[in-house]
């Protein structure tokens, strides 16, 4: 389905079938569920704009691919390593002077959630980072992601906690991205083994999103943690032929795998009976 498809049929969405007391129990303090074809399963404070921690990574992606080749070479950068260790957060391990694919440092980026590989894909493509947090911003206009605001191409709390968005915004932005073969290979695998080559070293990063092994049918997308923005899940699979996307945001670590798997439970209901 493209991009433009999809656009067009979350932007005129519909209620579900279902009423709200139909739908499990939703502990995070925002969450939404809409599927392929606009029907919203669940709203929740859906337009509330709150911090979203790590699925700011989903946009870093997803303007990374309309403005590089995934096989296109970036250099890891001894200043990418150091930012990533100065705010404590979570790394694709990178060393300066290695060179990965674009393609490999989406692996990095949106598996084990490295910021050193955002540092290193912002920089390189904005170019500069704040050339590509501009990028980011003017994307999400054009997208019509009127409650989101990027500061940062990860998601760290520094500057002002990675930005703001909706888990409206965020949900239609995962549809769209969802439509491009290399991001959903990515966000959908489990384990990435980079060997060790001439300009790397041997790496292998793990998939944070659980939900991966716990329900059938999911297709990713990505998890988040600050403390600003609590645990935070955005995720997708397929039912009855339909693209469902779910967004958790600021829930508890452990619940938002399990309340996510029973919406997705949810929405097929809905759409087998609708």
């Amino acid at each position: 389905m493209s991009s433009a498809v999809l656009a067009l049929l979350i932007g005129v969405s519909s209620a579900a079938p279902a009423t709200a007391a139909d739908a499990p129990a939703v502990g995070a303090r925002t969450a939404y569920v809409v599927d392929s074809q606009g029907t919203i399963h669940y709203d929740k404070r859906a337009t509330a704009r709150v911090p979203i921690a790590s699925l700011v990574k989903v946009m870093t992606a997803y303007v990374v691919l309309r403005e590089a080749e995934p096989g296109d070479i970036v250099r890891i950068t001894a200043e990418d390593v150091r930012y990533a260790a100065k705010g404590g957060a979570a790394t694709a391990s990178l060393k300066a002077g290695e060179r990965f694919t674009v393609r490999d440092l989406l692996y990095g980026l949106m598996l084990p959630s490295g910021a050193d590989a955002a540092n290193a894909l912002a920089r390189t493509y904005g170019p500069g980072k704040p050339g590509f947090v501009r990028k980011m911003n003017a994307t999400a206009r054009e997208l019509g992601l009127d409650g989101t605001r990027y500061t940062n191409a990860d998601g760290m709390p520094t500057p002002s906690q990675g930005g703001y968005s909706t888990a409206a915004d965020q949900a239609r932005l995962a549809h769209l991205a969802m439509s491009d073969p290399t991001f959903a290979a990515v966000v959908g695998t489990r384990t990435h083994v980079v060997r060790k080559t001439a300009v790397h070293r041997a790496h292998t990063w793990r998939n944070t999103n659980k939900l991966l092994t716990r329900a059938k049918g999911v297709l990713g997308i990505k998890t988040g943690y600050t403390r600003a923005a609590g645990y935070c899940l955005l995720f997708a699979g397929e039912r009855h032929g339909r693209l469902v996307v779910g967004v958790l945001l600021n829930d508890q670590d452990e619940r938002r795998f399990s309340t996510a798997g029973k919406l997705l439970d949810h929405a097929a209901d809905q759409i087998a009976f609708s």
